[in-house]
């Protein structure tokens, strides 16, 4: 009895933290990295503008 307790107990276990690894993975691509796309598009675009700004004014 006590096998058949530590054995549902690891694979339980592992079943859990392979569930709780996948729902950070999922919340890592869908959440994290397009904020991250979205913040080095803003960035992009500051340093594109002030490029164009500078030049503008440059004589």
């Amino acid at each position: 009895m006590a096998k058949h307790f530590a054995k549902g107990f690891l694979i339980g276990s592992l079943t859990t933290l392979g569930a709780v690894a996948g729902s950070l993975f999922a919340f890592k691509k869908t959440v994290i990295e397009p904020q991250e796309e979205f913040d080095n598009k803003v960035e992009e675009n500051r340093r594109r503008a002030n490029r164009k700004s500078h030049a503008a004014h440059q004589g």
